[in-house]
């Protein structure tokens, strides 16, 4: 039995387990390689910030390379679907084999669990079934097809009607059928699901809890029981017992890392690669760093998303993204597409102390890569931060090389 890793290892074994261990394909990208991903990571969170592209996107992207975004669009729909969404870390697509391991979920939040929105449940029951009706006669519907005025502040400024939208959404009595740009169409559940995954046996909750622990397990590869839970936002008492059988089963082996003043687990089908050659941006909600605690422990990388901060407050800017090179995360850079220009901006870019000298010519690599997969026309630098003149340099003598283009 394993009983120490360094913390070298528990960083390659992590990598290996979400998938950068692997060298991107080099063919066409299709549904088997974004189910391959899918296996294991679990799923991919969903934000509504685009100021590079949607979070949901990024996941495969960091992985595969350059892909084509109707993919991931495809596997939304309901013909071709493969995916399904829920509450799981946060909002996020799911595989459909996971939809019965949430029902448990579903229930508890018809029952009341959840804060404010169920406060609204209690007090509106009558209302949200009307609402209720209108999904069973007019779905798939958005909130907006029938709403009236916006809420003013409240739970994120809601109308009355989405409120009860959401409220259904998360008792799984509605689910999203497709989205009109970024805003949900809700339809019954057994309109959008195939019949054999919603009609599926829903298990007990604690054989679900432990399930979807396997899960996050093998998306971890090593992590401590906390990271385990907060994947599937499970809490204290759905995890009570859990671990330890999935230690006696022999799926997980109890082991100390270097540095970490937890208890960890491995999983027992873990891989653990000699060396690891990732070369990739992550979105802020990578499952590799959303667990932030997670990514100071395994990377000695501080990390914290600015958005709802005031900009003269910010330390490294609205919407940074972290630069995984080899195995370490050596830079982060303030990135935003700006789609009207045709331009990927760089505001700001900053080098960790394990950066290696190369770091902002394969920072630059990567930015290439991510300006012709946005459909984008050039790189632009603002050489802000530590490493932002040198990057700007790289930009700058590219362009000089690069023969204007003209027109026939």
């Amino acid at each position: 039995m394993r009983e120490k890793l360094s913390l070298s290892s528990a960083r390659r074994i992590a990598l290996a387990a979400q998938g950068f261990a692997d060298p991107r394909p080099t063919g066409a990208i299709t549904r088997r390689h974004l189910q391959r991903v899918l296996d294991r990571i679990g799923l991919f969170q969903i934000d509504s910030v685009s100021a590079v592209v949607r979070a949901h996107y990024m996941p495969l992207y960091a992985r595969l390379g350059p892909y084509p975004m109707a993919l991931l669009d495809d596997a939304m729909q309901t013909r071709k679907r493969l995916l399904f969404e829920y509450w799981a870390h946060e909002a996020s697509l799911l595989p459909l084999e996971t939809f019965p391991l949430l029902r448990w979920r579903m229930a508890r939040a018809e029952d009341g669990m959840y804060g404010g929105l169920a406060k609204f449940g209690r007090a509106n029951r009558p209302y949200i079934e009307e609402i209720f009706g209108q999904v069973v006669d007019r779905g798939p519907i958005a909130a907006s097809d029938i709403e009236g005025s916006k809420g003013a502040g409240g739970w994120w400024g809601w109308s009355r009607e989405k409120h009860a939208f959401e409220w259904l959404f998360w008792a799984g009595r509605i689910t999203t059928h497709s989205r009109r740009g970024f805003e949900r169409l809700y339809d019954l559940p057994e309109r959008v699901l195939p019949a054999a995954i919603y009609n599926s046996p829903v298990p007990a909750a604690a054989d679900a809890h432990r399930e979807l622990l396997r899960i996050s397990a093998r998306a971890h590869g090593v992590a401590t029981g906390i990271c385990l839970r907060d994947y599937f936002r499970l809490s204290p008492a759905d995890m009570k017992g859990r671990l330890e059988e999935l230690v006696e089963m022999g799926e997980l082996i109890p082991v100390r890392v270097e540095g970490w003043d937890r208890q960890a687990y491995l999983h027992a089908d873990a891989r653990i690669p000699r060396k690891v050659h990732a070369r990739a941006l992550l979105a802020p909600f990578d499952p590799l760093v959303f667990e932030r605690t997670r990514a100071e422990q395994l990377f000695d990388f501080r990390y914290r998303i600015e958005i709802y901060t005031p900009a003269e407050k910010r330390q490294y800017g609205y919407y940074v993204l972290p630069f995984l090179l080899g195995e370490r995360i050596v830079a982060r850079i303030d990135l935003k597409a700006d789609r009207p220009a045709g331009i990927l901006r760089v505001h700001a870019a900053y080098s960790e102390p394990c950066a290696p000298p190369d770091t902002a010519a394969e920072l630059y690599e990567e930015l290439k890569q991510m300006r012709d997969w946005l459909g984008l026309e050039r790189i632009e630098v603002t050489p802000a931060g530590d490493l932002g003149p040198a990057l700007s340099d790289i930009v700058g003598r590219s362009s000089a090389l690069t023969p204007p283009l003209t027109k026939a």
